[in-house]
């Protein structure tokens, strides 16, 4: 089995930048396996696989060889490359051409000069294989999120490559989507054979069918090895990105055990049936893990109060919203859960004003919303971080993205801000608070997925809300950043803004909200404190409440599973 990539002693600066994205990477990878790349955001993982496929490398000043295949990359034609290196990218939709289902499949043999016979053979073959049937016809807008990115790599499929390469394909994903997207991804490295390399920030998902796990850090390589390798050496080491690790990994470091380190949620099981043999349970109000009671909860103000909004994109579709009636309070944190293709990116649309109910309305400090000018409305009372962040983007740097938002048209001249020293103060608080110091001179394309999102982030918090509503945050962030990030969101709950978020990311939701959704079926079908709301569920749960519930059914963090096992002797 011969290496199929060969990186050999890779640097990479972006233009302008005096700190290397990549530092002297070395890497091998060896034909038919599966690798997961994985470090905090901004340590150089995209930047490394864009590098594997000549049309997608950034520019920039650049040292080292790529081989694939035994030749020097630069040598391999674009066309080539295309038939024999697939890439699926972060945002599905960034990567569609077409706007059919089954024209999409086609593209790239159609690019490639195929014969029709053989495109028709290939595009039934991969429909039939990643079970497309049922939405073969369909225009590309009707699909979900998941849907599309399965089409993304159904179409790259379709050509046959020798190289799969996924940049977190997942992160804009709900979690049973991008459970069966990412066992889709295994099926193919098991059943072709197909080499594959990706990152990911679900670890639990992917950590287990990796046969190398590589870990990088501020452009380099820190450690590759198996999974549990990994683990332990990132545990020795006491690295922030143990952060990332799979939960029972997490729960295990915390705990005094000799016994191996699981990685799965079955294998968190077993180790917990060896601990805790012999142990006694202690009371769910010793660890502090009773039910929590929401009585009062109709007392408290109200800052935005939808009444039984009915929403649907044209006369004749169905509804997509359906008869939603729902409080936000002052300072607090509530997060909105659901598969994609539920109406929760739908509802936040009609938070903010971007679409109107065709009946119902939303209530904003007691006002109807349809009321507010949008200055009133869109400067002090309400902010929106979308899904893509991309498209808050307008400027060349960071810096001048940051000096829009508080200079105003009247104060620019030929990109030139002149800020009053509130204002620049104002700028660098935000700078420091989202840690985008070190990339003020960066165009905002060039920024890693988490970065993108941070950089959004601090535009809209320049602006002030009152209410801030976020579609997807977390995507794209690690593990260390989410942390932090929720260290921010304190901070703003603090100064009494109310935060509306839509999420796919369990673990952040049931570790940091104070109160949590789930859509379904147009409306919120159940709400409550995170440990009602997750405590019951199967499938819509934390790992560690997966792992753990046998033994302490309340415990839905990892945090709460380690607080258990200390107390019980």
């Amino acid at each position: 089995m011969g290496s199929i990539v060969e990186v050999r002693d890779l640097s990479f600066a972006y233009p302008g930048e005096e700190i290397r994205a990549l530092n002297h990477v070395n890497l091998k990878i060896e034909e038919g396996e599966l690798v997961v790349l994985c470090g905090k955001s901004g340590c150089g993982k995209s930047t490394l696989l864009t590098h594997l496929k000549t049309p997608l490398t950034p520019h920039g000043k650049r040292m080292g060889d790529i081989l694939f295949q035994g030749t020097p990359l630069s040598e391999v034609s674009n066309k080539e490359q295309s038939q024999k290196i697939g890439y699926v990218l972060q945002n599905p939709d960034n990567q569609i051409v077409t706007d059919k289902v089954w024209h999409e499949l086609a593209f790239g043999l159609e690019s490639l000069g195929c014969p029709t016979p053989e495109i028709r053979i290939r595009v039934a073959e991969m429909a039939s294989y990643f079970g497309i049937q049922d939405w073969f016809y369909k225009n590309v807008a009707e699909l979900s999120g998941g849907q599309k990115q399965l089409l993304n790599l159904a179409s790259i499929m379709a050509m046959h490559p020798d190289l799969l390469v996924l940049d977190e394909p997942t992160s804009q994903l709900d979690p049973i989507a991008a459970s069966d997207f990412l066992a889709t991804v295994k099926k193919i490295n098991r059943d072709l054979g197909t080499t594959i390399i990706l990152t990911e920030h679900r670890l639990e998902e992917v950590f287990p069918a990796a046969d190398r796990v590589v870990v990088m850090d501020r452009g380099e390589i820190l450690a590759e090895g198996s999974p549990g390798y990994i683990g332990k050496v990132l545990k020795e080491k006491n690295h922030d990105m143990f952060l990332a690790m799979p939960v029972p990994m997490q729960i295990y470091a915390e705990v005094e055990s000799d016994l191996e380190c699981p990685i799965t949620v079955r294998d968190g099981r077993q180790w917990l049936d060896h601990l805790c043999e012999g142990r006694t349970e202690p009371s769910e109000e010793e660890v502090g893990l009773k039910m929590d009671d929401m009585a009062g909860e109709e007392k408290r103000e109200t800052l935005l109060e939808c009444k039984d909004l009915w929403f649907r994109y044209e006369k004749d579709t169905p509804d997509v919203v359906k008869g939603l009636s729902m409080k936000l309070y002052p300072g607090e944190f509530y997060c909105l859960l659901g598969g994609n293709g539920t109406g929760k990116s739908t509802t936040l649309s009609l938070l903010s004003r971007l679409r109107k109910p065709y009946r119902g309305k939303v209530l904003l400090q007691g006002k109807d919303i349809r009321k507010y000018s949008d200055e009133e409305l869109y400067r002090g009372i309400l902010g929106v971080v979308p899904q893509n962040p991309q498209s808050l983007f307008v400027k060349k740097t960071v810096e001048l993205e940051l000096f829009e938002m508080v200079g105003g048209s009247k104060e620019r001249k030929n990109e030139e801000y002149h800020l009053s020293m509130e204002k620049r103060e104002a700028v660098d608080g935000i700078v420091k608070v989202t840690h985008l110091s070190g990339l003020l001179h960066r165009h905002p394309y060039d920024l890693s997925g988490g970065e993108q999102q941070r950089l959004a982030l601090a535009k809209i918090l320049l602006l002030r809300p009152k209410l801030l509503l976020m579609d997807e945050p977390t995507k794209g962030l690690d593990s260390y950043f989410k942390e932090e990030f929720s260290g921010i969101l304190d901070l703003l709950k603090e100064q009494g803004v109310t935060i509306f978020m839509i999420s796919h990311d369990i673990e952040f939701c049931a570790s940091h909200a104070d109160r949590c959704g789930l859509f379904f079926d147009g409306s919120i079908a159940a709400s409550g404190i995170p440990r009602d709301f997750f405590a019951g569920n199967n499938f819509y749960t934390t790992a560690a409440n997966r792992m753990a519930r046998k033994y302490f059914p309340l415990a839905v963090t990892g945090k709460d599973v380690v607080e258990c096992l200390k107390q019980s002797s």
